[in-house]
């Protein structure tokens, strides 16, 4: 499964497209806790000190906000890619 991470993100993880591997019946936490363990400078910008994922991080399967859905709890396939974004600003 390809993760694709974007502006400082794939900065910190050296690469803007990274492929993890999760077990059968994987959600998108696993897939994220497998991403987190092979780049681990991620984890501090994507979770708070308490391990919570931060609010203005955004997460998308296949194009979908997962928050919209089962958030961490959304199911994955082997082909599904993973996107996960930093807080854009600008005018």
């Amino acid at each position: 499964m390809e993760w694709r991470l974007f502006a400082d993100l794939a900065e910190a993880a050296g690469d803007r497209r990274v492929t993890v591997d999760v077990a059968d019946g994987a959600t998108v936490g696993d897939a994220l806790d497998a991403l987190l363990e092979s780049h681990p400078p991620l984890q501090e910008r994507l979770f708070d000190d308490s391990g919570s994922l931060y609010d203005h991080i955004n997460i998308l399967r296949n194009g979908e906000n997962i928050m919209v859905g089962d958030g961490l709890d959304t199911p994955v396939d082997s082909d599904d890619e993973l996107a996960v974004f930093p807080p854009v600003s600008g005018g």
